[in-house]
């Protein structure tokens, strides 16, 4: 069960990597965020977020036009 869901559909970059980062700072370390927003960009940008934050992306999966992350904090 994550500790934080982030419902950014419809959002534009840069705003869902913008939401996701302030959420993970709010975050205690093994504390999860799930991402879900529709932005393609988002597929790119948030596996990328994670990468520089040295968090850990257990999910990253797509179905229909909505792109789910699963963020662990590290």
């Amino acid at each position: 069960m994550p500790d934080t869901v982030l419902r950014l559909q419809g959002l534009k970059c840069p705003l869902p990597a913008l939401h996701t980062r302030k959420a993970l700072r709010r975050l205690k370390s093994g504390e999860i965020v799930v991402v879900e927003c529709t932005d393609p960009l988002a597929a790119i940008d948030i596996p990328h977020l994670v990468q520089q934050t040295g968090d850990i992306l257990e999910l990253s999966e797509q179905t229909d036009a909505v792109l789910t992350f699963r963020i662990r904090k590290h």
